[in-house]
C-alpha cells in the first residue's frame, strides 16, 4: 500500500499534469532559407552498425556523419577511452565528417584495431552520441587436419556424419558434396541438420557407392573449405546386387529388419529453445526408423500460426519469421511409421532485446513554452531507462529548475534561450540496448513566408483549389487569410484553412477572384504574402465530332469547335485510335475542324479531338467508317447514302417502383447506319413544364432500360436515336408516370451565419433545387446554439432561405446546422458550421500614439493596443488616419485629403511604418481600432513634420529654336519642391546618333526659369537634363532633346525664300512649265494654225482694251492662245484668234517659214526697240517669267 507520502506525491503529479499546458512542438521546415539561419544542436544522420564485422583485406571505415548549426566537431572513444587519432598515422578522419578510415598500406594488422568505438558530435548547442560500435575482423580458419576411417554401418540402421566446421566470423554456410564436387541428394531419408551434420534415417546398401564431404563457405572471403571425405561400408545380411535396386523396393528383395521411429535430433522426449523477438525461430526434428518416419508438428493449446509458419527440409524443420510473444509455448513434433510413433516436446521461450514504444524525438520550443521528451521501451526482461545530457548522466548535470524528471519522461517548463542541449535515452537489458539522441532547441524567430511572392493561381470555375502559404516562426505564428485586403479572416463555409497555411476554396466562383493575403502573426512580428486567384471559364468542346460513314475517295470533315476562357491559350490536338495523328500533306487541320480528303481504308478508325489549356482539357471522339467505292461494289453503289435514324416507336412503361420505372421502345429505321446510342429525355409538369431535359444515354443495342427517377415528379419520357450521321427526331412522348414522394435526400448548401446588426445573426442557405424537394410542403429546420456552451439547441422551421435570430450578445460564436423536411419526412442533417452574431462599435481607442524616426517620406509609429474584448467583433486592424496639414515651404498650397492605412497586430507593443509621405510637410494623424463593420473612438492626435527631401521634376521644360545659332530653354518650378529650393542644375551634351559629347553643367538661382544657349554649329543637337536643388540634393531629372534644324515647329522667325523646300518647289514648277513650252513648240512647228493680233503694236495689257462703245475687242476665240503678244482673259483662259494667216500678209517683220508657218511672233530674241516696245507683253509671257526667276 501507498503511505501518506506516496499519496501526496501521486496527488502532486496528478495536479501538475492537470494544470500544465504543453505547447505543440515546432516542426522546422526543410527550407534552405530557414536552415541556414537556424541554430541547432548536432544530429547524427549516419553511423556504422552496432556489430560491425570487416574484411581484413580492405581498409576499415567506421562511419559517423552528422549535421548541425554551427558545423559540429567529432571525437571518438575506443574501449571507453579517448581515441587520439592524430597519434596514429594509419587513422584519418574525413573532412567535414567524423568517419574514420584505417589503412594498412604501410603495414599493420587489422586485428590490432578490434574493439568498441563510440562517436561524439558536438557544437555550441549540445553533444550527440553514436551507438557503441563493436568492431571485429572476419575470420576464416582452416579445417583441422584429420584422418577419417571408413564408417561401418548395418543396412537399415541410422547414421549421423558429423561436420563440425571451423568457428568462422561470421559462421560459415555448410553443405555436403562428394569428391567429384557433386551435391549429395537429400530427401525424406537423408538430410542435413541445422548444425551441419548429415543424417540418415536408415542406410541403404547403395549409400556406400559415394563418399561424403562437408564443405564450408565463408561469406567475407568467398572461399570454400572441404573436410576430408567419409566413406561408408554397409553391412548386409544377404549379398548385395546393385542391379536389383528400384525405388519401390530399395533393398532388392533382401530382408532388412524394420524399426520403430527414434529421434536423432533432438534427443530425449523434450527440450527447450530461446529465441529473441523479431528474429527467426527454427525448430528441428530428425527421426530414425525403417520405413522412414514422417514428421508432423503441433502446438499445444492452439493452432500453428498458418501465415507465419513454413515447413522445410521435408517437414523436419519448422520455421517462423518475425517471432512475437504469442509464438511462445510448447511445440510437439511427432515421427511415425506403420510400426509406431514417437513425440518430442520443444518449449519455446520468446525473449526480447529492447524495442521502442515511444522513441524520443527532437523538440523545438519557443521561449517560455513547455514541452516534454518521452522515452518508452519494452523488452523481456523489462529494460532499464537511463537519461544522459550531452553524453553525461543527467544526474551528474547541474540542477535546472525548468527541467523535471518523471520516470521515462523529462518535462520542460518555461524554457529560455541558451538552454538547448542534446538528450540521450539508453534502454538496455541482457539481450541488447537502444540509444536515441533527441535535442531540445530553444528558438526565437520572427514569422517568415517560405513560398514564392505574389504567386498567381488559375482555377477553373466551380472547381476546388488550394492557395498555399507555407510559413514558419518561433513561437509558431497564427495565420489568417484575407481577400482583397478586406473583411475578416477567411475560414468556414466554402473556405477552410489548414495548419500548414493552405487555404482551400471548395468551389471557386467568379466572385472569389481577387488577391488573397495570408498574414502570419506572433509576438516576434508579422509577415505576409499575397496570392492572386484568377477564376477561368472551363474549356469545352461545344460542337463535337460525330460518327461518320464515307465512301472511299470522298472527303470527310470532323468538327471540333471549342469555347474557352479568352485569357487562356489553348492547343487542339487530334489522335487516331489513341495515337497522335500524323497530318502529312493530305489531312488538313484548322481551329475548328479536321478535314480528310480522298479517304481510304487506312483512314478508318476513331478520331479524338483534345483541347488543352494550361489548367484543364476536354476531348471528344467519333468513329470513321470507310465504305467501298461504287465501282467495286454494285450493291453499295445502288444504295442510298446513310441518313439519320427514324424516331423510336411505341414507348411503354412497366415495372413501376418508388424511384424507377422500365421504359421500352421499338427502334425506328436506322437508314443504313447502325444506331449507336439512345438518348432518353424527360419533361415534368410541376416545376418546369414543357421543357425537355436529358435524363440518360444508353447503348444502341438496348431498347428496354430501367430509369432512375426522383421522388414526387410527374414524368413523361421520349427517346432519340443517334447514329454516325447524327441525331434523329424525338419519339412521341410516353404516358405520364408519377413517382411517389419521399423525405429529402439533399442537404441545403451554403449554410452560414453572420450579423447584420449588433444584436442579431442572419442564418442563410441555398434552397434545394426543384427536383431535390422529393415532396410537397418543403420547409427547413434550423438549429443554433452558443458554441462550447453545452446548452440546448434552439430551432425554428421556415419555408424561406433565411432566418434572423434576434436579441443576441455582440459577436458571439454560434454552432449552426440545418435540415430539409417535407410531408414525407426529414432529410439528413448538415455538418455543424460556426457563425457569429453581429458586431458593435469598439469601445476603447488605442492610446499613447506617437512617432519616432521620422525622415522625409517615412515615420515609425507606436501605440498601446486595446483589450481585444473591447473590439466587440472580429479584430480586423488598427486603422491610422493621417492628412497633410500644410507644407513647410512658404506659400505652397496643399491638398488636405485624408488617407488611412491599416496595421494588423496583436502583440503587446505594436508598431508600424507609415510610408509614402511628402517631404517637408506638417502632418496630423490619429488611430482607431476596426472590426468588420465599425470603427472605435479615435486615439490622441499627433502632429509631426517630415524632413526636407529632394524636389520633384520641374513642372515643364520647353526648348525653342529662335534662330540658327541659339536655343532658348524655359521651365517652371516643381509642383512639390519638397523643401526650400536653392537653384536649378542644367546638364547638357551634344548628341550624334549613339555618340554623346562631354557633359557641360550650368547652375541657376531659384528664381531663374529660362536660359539661352548659343550654338557653335547650326546642325548641332543637344540632350538636356534639368533638375531642381534643395539642401538635401538634386531632385528628379526632366530630360529633353533639342529639335532638328529643319523642324519648323521650333522656329519663331525664318526667311521662307531661303528654305530648301521652297526653292525646290519653285524649281519643279519652272521645269514643268519649260517642258510644256517645248511640247507646244514641237506641236505648232508641224503646221498648226497660229492666230496673231491684227496690229503688232497693240499694247498688251493684262486685259483687252475696250472699243469706243465700251465693249471688249475680242480678236480670237477662247480655244487657243498665242505664245507671244497674246492676251489673258479675266478668267485666266488664253484666247486664240480666228483670223487666217492671210490676214497677216502685210505684217511688219512677219516671215513665213518653208512649211508656211509664221514664226516671227515666236522668236525669243528680239531687237532692242521691239523688246522695249513690248515690255508688258514679255512680262506676262511664261518664258519671260522663267527668265525673270533665273
Amino acid at each position: 500500500m501507498l503511505g501518506q507520502g506516496g499519496h501526496a506525491a501521486l496527488a502532486l503529479v496528478s495536479l501538475v499534469i492537470l494544470l500544465w499546458h504543453e505547447a505543440a512542438p515546432i516542426e522546422v521546415p526543410q527550407d534552405p532559407k530557414i536552415l541556414q539561419d537556424l541554430k541547432q544542436p548536432p544530429t547524427i544522420v549516419k553511423q556504422s552498425v552496432k556489430d560491425y564485422i570487416v574484411d581484413p583485406r580492405d581498409n576499415i571505415i567506421i562511419e559517423c556523419e552528422a549535421k548541425g548549426n554551427p558545423t559540429p566537431t567529432f571525437s571518438w572513444l575506443r574501449n571507453g577511452k579517448f581515441f587520439n587519432i592524430g597519434k596514429d598515422p594509419r587513422v584519418t578522419m574525413r573532412k567535414h565528417s567524423g568517419t574514420l578510415e584505417i589503412g594498412f598500406r604501410n603495414g599493420g594488422r587489422p586485428e590490432d584495431y578490434e574493439g568498441e568505438y563510440q562517436c561524439f558530435v558536438s557544437n555550441d548547442h549540445g553533444v550527440a552520441l553514436s551507438n557503441k560500435i563493436l568492431l571485429r575482423v572476419s575470420k576464416a580458419p582452416l579445417w583441422p587436419k584429420e584422418v577419417l576411417e571408413p564408417v561401418t554401418v548395418t543396412e537399415g540402421h541410422p547414421l549421423v556424419l558429423p561436420c563440425n566446421p571451423p568457428p568462422g566470423l561470421p559462421p560459415p554456410f555448410t553443405f555436403w558434396m562428394n569428391s567429384a564436387m557433386m551435391p549429395i541428394p537429400q530427401d525424406k531419408r537423408v538430410s542435413m541438420g541445422l548444425n551441419g551434420d548429415l543424417y540418415f534415417s536408415n542406410v541403404l546398401a547403395q549409400d556406400a557407392q559415394t563418399d561424403y564431404s562437408c564443405s564450408a563457405r565463408f561469406l567475407f572471403t568467398h572461399t570454400i573449405q572441404q573436410k576430408n571425405p567419409f566413406t561408408l561400408k554397409v553391412q548386409t545380411t544377404e549379398p548385395y546386387n546393385d542391379t536389383s535396386y528400384n525405388a519401390t523396393d530399395p533393398y532388392g528383395g533382401r530382408k532388412v529388419a524394420e524399426s520403430t521411429p527414434t529421434f536423432l535430433s533432438p534427443t530425449g522426449s523434450e527440450s527447450s529453445k530461446m529465441v529473441l523477438r523479431d528474429k527467426q525461430l527454427l525448430l528441428e526434428c530428425i527421426a530414425a526408423g525403417l520405413p522412414t518416419p514422417a514428421i508432423k508438428w503441433f502446438k499445444k493449446g492452439g493452432d500453428l500460426p498458418a501465415r507465419k509458419v513454413k515447413f522445410e527440409n521435408y517437414n523436419k524443420t519448422l520455421k517462423i519469421l518475425n517471432v512475437s510473444e504469442e509464438d511462445a509455448g510448447e511445440y510437439v513434433c511427432m515421427a511415425n511409421n506403420h510400426l509406431g510413433s514417437i513425440r518430442h516436446s520443444i518449449f519455446v521461450q520468446v525473449k526480447a532485446a529492447p524495442y521502442w514504444l515511444d522513441k524520443p524525438t527532437n523538440l523545438v520550443l519557443a521561449p517560455d513554452e513547455n514541452g516534454r521528451l518521452v522515452c518508452r521501451a519494452n523488452g523481456n526482461p523489462k529494460p532499464t531507462i537511463q537519461w544522459l545530457i550531452d553524453g553525461q548522466p543527467i544526474n551528474n548535470s547541474l540542477p535546472n529548475l525548468s527541467r523535471q524528471m518523471m520516470g521515462d519522461t523529462i518535462i520542460f517548463r518555461s524554457v529560455q534561450m541558451g538552454s538547448s542541449a542534446v538528450y540521450q535515452c539508453n534502454a538496455s537489458n541482457q539481450h541488447g540496448y537502444l540509444l536515441a539522441n533527441a535535442f531540445v532547441s530553444v528558438l526565437d524567430m520572427p514569422p517568415r513566408m517560405l513560398g514564392p511572392k505574389n504567386q498567381l493561381i488559375k482555377v477553373i470555375e466551380n472547381n476546388r483549389t488550394f492557395l498555399d502559404c507555407p510559413f514558419f516562426g518561433s513561437p509558431l505564428p497564427e495565420l489568417r487569410w484575407f481577400m482583397n485586403g478586406q473583411g475578416s479572416g477567411l475560414d468556414g463555409g466554402q473556405y477552410r484553412v489548414y495548419n500548414n497555411g493552405s487555404l482551400e476554396i471548395n468551389r471557386a466562383r467568379k466572385e472569389d477572384e481577387g488577391t488573397y493575403t495570408c498574414v502570419a502573426n506572433s509576438i516576434m512580428g508579422t509577415a505576409e504574402n499575397q496570392v492572386r486567384l484568377e477564376v477561368k471559364e472551363p474549356t469545352r468542346i461545344v460542337r463535337a465530332p460525330e460518327h461518320q460513314s464515307a465512301i472511299r475517295g470522298s472527303m470527310v470533315r470532323f468538327d471540333c469547335k471549342v469555347k474557352s476562357d479568352p485569357s487562356l491559350p489553348i492547343t487542339v490536338a487530334w489522335m487516331k485510335d489513341d495515337k497522335p495523328l500524323y497530318l502529312g500533306w493530305r489531312i488538313k487541320k484548322n481551329e475548328e475542324s479536321l478535314t480528310i480528303p480522298n479517304v481510304n481504308e487506312g483512314d478508318e478508325g476513331t478520331y479524338t479531338c483534345t483541347v488543352k489549356s494550361e489548367i484543364d482539357q476536354d476531348s471528344a471522339s467519333a468513329r470513321l467508317t470507310v465504305l467501298e467505292e461504287a465501282s467495286l461494289n454494285p450493291s453499295v453503289s445502288s444504295a442510298l447514302p446513310p441518313d439519320r435514324p427514324d424516331p423510336p416507336m411505341d414507348l411503354d412503361l412497366s415495372d413501376p417502383a418508388a424511384r424507377s420505372v422500365r421504359l421500352t421502345w421499338i427502334p425506328g429505321n436506322d437508314h443504313r447506319s447502325p444506331i449507336t446510342q439512345f438518348l432518353v429525355q424527360f419533361e415534368e409538369d410541376r416545376w418546369d413544364p414543357a421543357r425537355w431535359q436529358n435524363l440518360s444515354t444508353y447503348p444502341g443495342d438496348l431498347n428496354s432500360v430501367i430509369l432512375q427517377l426522383a421522388p414526387f415528379v410527374n414524368y413523361q419520357f421520349r427517346v432519340i436515336a443517334i447514329n454516325a450521321v447524327g441525331q434523329g427526331q424525338p419519339s412521341r412522348p410516353s404516358p405520364r408516370y408519377k413517382t411517389s414522394g419521399a423525405a429529402p435526400d439533399a442537404i441545403p448548401r451554403g449554410l452560414r451565419g453572420w450579423g447584420s446588426k449588433k444584436d442579431n445573426m442572419e442564418i442563410t442557405w441555398e434552397p434545394l433545387l426543384d427536383l431535390e424537394r422529393n415532396g410537397p410542403n418543403l420547409h427547413y429546420s434550423v438549429w443554433w446554439r452558443r458554441k462550447d456552451s453545452g446548452e440546448e439547441w434552439s430551432n425554428v422551421t421556415t419555408v424561406g432561405s433565411k432566418h434572423i435570430v434576434q436579441n443576441l450578445e455582440t459577436y458571439v460564436p454560434y454552432e449552426i446546422k440545418i435540415q430539409a423536411r417535407n410531408e414525407f419526412g426529414s432529410g439528413p442533417e448538415s455538418n455543424v458550421v460556426t457563425g457569429y452574431s453581429g458586431e458593435d462599435i469598439p469601445t476603447d481607442p488605442p492610446t499613447e500614439l506617437r512617432v519616432s524616426k521620422v525622415d522625409s517620406t517615412k515615420a515609425n509609429i507606436h501605440w498601446k493596443p486595446v483589450d481585444l474584448n473591447s473590439v466587440q467583433g472580429e479584430f480586423k486592424e488598427y486603422r491610422l488616419y493621417y492628412f497633410r496639414e500644410s507644407s513647410l515651404v512658404p506659400g505652397l498650397v496643399v491638398s488636405k485629403e485624408i488617407n488611412n492605412k491599416g496595421f494588423y497586430s496583436t502583440v503587446a507593443e505594436p508598431s508600424g511604418i507609415l510610408s509614402d509621405l511628402v517631404p517637408y510637410s506638417r502632418y496630423k494623424m490619429f488611430m482607431v481600432v476596426a472590426n468588420n463593420g465599425h470603427e472605435g473612438p479615435p486615439s490622441n492626435t499627433v502632429d509631426f513634420s517630415t524632413k526636407e527631401g529632394v524636389p520633384d521634376a520641374p513642372r515643364f521644360f520647353k526648348i525653342n529654336r529662335r534662330s540658327f545659332d541659339t536655343i532658348h530653354l524655359e521651365w517652371d518650378k516643381p509642383l512639390e519642391p519638397n523643401g526650400i529650393l536653392i537653384g536649378y542644375q542644367l546638364k547638357y551634351q551634344t548628341v550624334n546618333g549613339s555618340r554623346v559629347g562631354r557633359p557641360q553643367l550650368e547652375t541657376f538661382l531659384p528664381n531663374a526659369t529660362e536660359f539661352t544657349l548659343r550654338l557653335p554649329d547650326r546642325s548641332t543637337r543637344y540632350k538636356f537634363y534639368l533638375s531642381a536643388l534643395t539642401q538635401v540634393g538634386t531632385g528628379e531629372v526632366f530630360a529633353e532633346e533639342s529639335p532638328h534644324f529643319a523642324n519648323e515647329a521650333y522656329m519663331d522667325q525664318v526667311d521662307i525664300a531661303t528654305q530648301g523646300w521652297f526653292i525646290g518647289l519653285m524649281c519643279a514648277i519652272a521645269l514643268i512649265i519649260l517642258i510644256l513650252l517645248i511640247v507646244c513648240f514641237i506641236k505648232r512647228s508641224r503646221g498648226g494654225k497660229y492666230p496673231v493680233r491684227d496690229k503688232k503694236d497693240l499694247p498688251l495689257d493684262p486685259v483687252d482694251q475696250k472699243d469706243q462703245d465700251g465693249s471688249f475687242d475680242y480678236h480670237s476665240d477662247e480655244d487657243n492662245k498665242p505664245l507671244q503678244g497674246s492676251q489673258i482673259s479675266l478668267d485666266g483662259n488664253v484666247k486664240e484668234s480666228d483670223d487666217s494667216l492671210v490676214d497677216y500678209g502685210e505684217g511688219g517683220d512677219g516671215q513665213f517659214n518653208e512649211d508656211g508657218s509664221f514664226i516671227g511672233q515666236y522668236t525669243v530674241k528680239k531687237d532692242k526697240d521691239e523688246t522695249e516696245g513690248n515690255e508688258s507683253s514679255e512680262a506676262t509671257s511664261p518664258v519671260n517669267a522663267i527668265y525673270s526667276l533665273a
